[in-house]
């Protein structure tokens, strides 16, 4: 079929609002080429058509793939995946740079966003979840985007691994885990901090398993990858605006609203931005045991991160150092290694020298066990655990 039929057979369909059958293609394939068609021109159409009005259109097997964890559209011929094995290319291809921008289009407004030349620009979470999980949405128009319409499609599958199996896949050794479930046995606030696509959540995910069945969890999020295995947890996830502007419900909204639901244990999905205040806060009010994640590219970074992150909230680093001191004890950093493997590279605590917060290694992947390693010890007998070596 020639591209100028399906595109009018496109817009025939898109104009009498049919859903995408095999009659309603059929109908309006014959009715546009005037006169008798095949069976292969119709089924030819519904293939072509129903790829933009369904689901991610030739994307789709793309993110069924239970190793994806990225898809990027950066013209019609490049598509790109980032999954176990790192970041390649693949031979899905579009038509042309207006079939990448329908896609994104039709994504955007199904996640209730607007995207054309006057918004050129859409950071949005598709609604509902499938197979694939739940999916994070990211576009640019051209001229912004100058070589064509730039689609990003983040799979964002629940983490639901506990510590024995990230062991069993070499995130950490078995002497690790101990250390990791006697951390959360004194109920230390802990972070994990790492890099996109590290392992953050999952590691997060798991350490919550671990906490005893009794007490309530109560998980902030701004999208839903927490799903803890264990009976009480209380997930709270965060709404953009609609495209009005309006509705929107924010990370630091929820964490205010955390501290009237009776929680043992307040849980942030991702620190990233003023929302450390309300955290930090809680953390100091009785409130042990929290957690959370950061994007940080090592626990020494840590301090200065939250230094950037609480500016937002109007936190003056004085302030968030002596805040930060009493409600964050142990950083956990993890990374994706060129493998494609997670694993736990560093413990750092988090310790005050003079007016300033610095976090101190306990233990490296490369180097073993480190000098602020009697500390822990130290902290973790001060709250009834013993310390496991």
């Amino acid at each position: 079929m020639s591209a100028d039929l399906v595109e009018r057979v496109r817009q025939r369909l898109a104009s009498t609002g049919a859903g995408v059958t095999f009659a309603a293609v059929a109908e309006a394939v014959r009715a546009e080429a005037g006169g008798v068609v095949g069976d292969a021109d119709v089924l030819d159409a519904l293939r072509v058509l129903r790829q933009e009005f369904v689901g991610a259109g030739p994307l789709e097997p793309l993110l069924r793939d239970p190793a994806t964890t990225d898809v990027l559209v950066t013209g019609p011929h490049e598509v790109w995946v980032d999954g176990q094995d790192g970041l390649r290319r693949t031979g899905v291809r579009f038509r042309d740079d207006d079939a990448v921008r329908r896609l994104a289009q039709r994504l955007a407004l199904a996640a209730g966003r607007r995207l054309d030349d006057a918004q050129p620009y859409v950071d949005a979470w598709l609604p509902g979840s499938g197979p694939a999980g739940r999916l994070r949405l990211h576009a640019v128009l051209p001229p912004i985007a100058a070589g064509g319409t730039c689609l990003s499609l983040r799979v964002l599958r629940p983490a639901v691994h506990d510590l024995d199996e990230l062991a069993r896949l070499g995130t950490f050794d078995a002497a690790t885990g101990a250390l990791l479930r006697a951390v959360v046995r004194a109920r230390l606030a802990f972070l994990v901090v790492g890099g996109t696509g590290s392992g953050k959540t999952t590691l997060l995910a798991a350490l919550l398993g671990c906490v005893p069945a009794h007490e309530r969890v109560v998980c902030v999020e701004d999208a839903g990858e927490l799903q803890p295995r264990h009976p009480q947890v209380v997930r709270l996830i965060a709404r953009l605006p609609n495209i009005e502007g309006a509705g929107e419900v924010t990370v630091r909204d929820l964490v205010r609203q955390s501290l009237r639901m009776r929680p043992d244990r307040i849980v942030v999905g991702e620190v990233r931005g003023a929302e450390v205040c309300e955290l930090l806060n809680a953390l100091n009010t009785g409130h042990d045991g929290g957690a959370g994640t950061l994007h940080a590219n090592s626990p020494a970074e840590v301090p200065a991160r939250l230094e950037a992150l609480a500016a937002l909230g109007g936190l003056g680093r004085a302030a968030l150092h002596s805040q930060l001191a009493a409600a964050i004890q142990v950083v956990l950093h993890v990374r994706r290694e060129s493998s494609g493997a997670r694993r736990l590279v560093e413990i750092g605590l988090v310790e005050r020298s003079a007016d300033e917060i610095r976090v101190r290694a306990v233990w490296r992947y490369a180097d073993g066990w480190q000098p602020a390693r009697p500390k822990l010890a130290a902290l973790l007998t001060e709250r009834g655990v013993s310390a496991p070596w």
